[in-house]
């Protein structure tokens, strides 16, 4: 299974790959673009929006892409150094892209692919040709890459908090900051000095004494001097655990006495909206049933209306059918009288039409013109063939006569 399976894998990776390079090749461009400032001088003078990550990657508007591909590459080709104009939308695609590719040749490209993959204005070979004409561009203005420089991080050499070789009076302010006390407002403003957080600092201290034999050089009066001034600014205040159920026995007392205050509150409200609900319902109800007694003879007249409203339009139906049959007879009398028209109107402006008797006259003419032509056609025949007998005749007798002289 791992052989068969391996080479799939390897495909499809390679698959994806080829897949994604457009979008690489797409967001280089707009790199290079954006270098040429190409927002300010080729989006502003054809006057479209700005090209985004995917737009050349993705066949999207085939008419719109090629035409900014077309108009692109002009003005790269104009940055290269060669005169060409802005072609137009409704130029002949073929014949644009035709000139497209031969200036690039002429700028010493090398294009080994049909023009008819430049048609679309998208895919990998519209990203190819612009990706070498900006590169032209970019090297006709002089413009090259450098390779990145990565600045080398500096080690930090990190030196303890507490040097006990230097100072070996270990004091409250050092191991309060080694422990990573950040707020000191509040200790100034309460003065106050959590139980946990005397216990880990006895406790860092206790470490730091089995580490290191600390040398006091402090006398004993400093200290109780030191002492009798701190002494009143401490105060120790112990904090409850989260999880006491002392804690938690008091906060539900706590709530329980807030319930039964907002409880009371509301109760007295609710009934009260009650009693005001209920009364406007009866008012309510009151007024239905006064409503109902005053209008009980108009509802009454008018269900009668209703049910003869209901008796016209049924009679009203059974008529309209009879009208709506009359008017199909009415609309098919009325086509065969059109029809009827119609033909007495074409016959009458045959017979009125007086254009065949012209046709008519005409052609007698034409035929007597052409019997005339022939009757002269026939009497230059005849004429030729008297002058060819008499000319038989003469030669007859001329052969005659040398024979007798003879």
């Amino acid at each position: 299974m791992s052989e068969v399976s391996t080479p799939t894998r390897q495909l499809h990776t390679a698959d994806s790959e080829d897949a994604f390079l457009p979008f690489m090749m797409m967001e280089s461009l707009l790199e290079k673009l954006k270098i040429l400032n190409y927002e300010e001088d080729f989006i502003k003078e054809i006057k479209l929006r700005p090209l985004n990550r995917h737009y050349f990657a993705l066949e999207t508007n085939p008419g719109e892409q090629f035409y900014m591909f077309v108009a692109l590459a002009a003005w790269l080709i104009r940055k290269a150094g060669i005169s060409f104009d802005t072609p137009q939308e409704d130029d002949d695609p073929n014949s644009t892209v035709a000139s497209i590719i031969q200036a690039m040749r002429n700028l010493g490209l090398t294009v080994d692919f049909s023009p008819n993959k430049l048609k679309k204005g998208s895919g990998w070979f519209t990203l190819q040709c612009l990706t070498n004409l900006t590169d032209k561009a970019l090297d006709k203005a002089r413009i090259k890459f450098k390779k990145p420089v990565i600045p080398v991080e500096q080690e930090q050499v990190s030196t303890d908090v507490l040097n006990t070789d230097n100072d070996p009076e270990l004091t409250f302010d050092r191991v309060e900051e080694e422990m990573g006390f950040e707020d000191d407002s509040d200790f100034d403003e309460d003065n106050e000095l959590d139980v946990d957080d005397l216990y880990l600092a006895s406790a860092y201290l206790e470490s730091s004494r089995n580490n290191e034999i600390i040398e006091a050089n402090v006398t004993s009066e400093a200290w109780k001097i030191e002492l009798e001034r701190v002494t009143p600014l401490l105060k120790v205040s112990i904090k409850s655990a989260s999880g006491d159920w002392r804690s938690h026995l008091e906060a539900m007392k706590n709530h329980q006495s807030g319930l039964n205050d907002v409880s009371s509150f509301v109760s007295t409200q609710l009934n009260k909206l009650e009693a005001d609900i209920d009364s406007v319902m009866h008012k309510i109800n009151k007024r239905e049933k006064l409503i109902n007694n005053q209008f009980d003879s108009l509802l009454a007249q008018h269900r009668a209306l209703q049910e003869e409203l209901a008796a016209v339009n049924e009679k009203y139906r059974e008529v309209n059918v009879g009208v709506v049959e009359r008017q199909k007879i009415l609309s098919q009398l009325s086509d065969n009288l059109e029809s009827v028209k119609q033909e007495m109107e074409e016959r009458g402006a045959t017979m009125s039409d007086g254009s065949p008797l012209v046709h008519i006259k005409k052609a007698i003419k034409d035929i007597k013109k052409e019997i005339s032509e022939m009757d002269i056609t026939i009497a230059v025949a005849e004429h030729m063939i008297v002058e060819s007998k008499l000319r038989d005749k003469s030669i007859e007798s001329y052969l005659v006569r040398t024979s007798g002289m003879n």
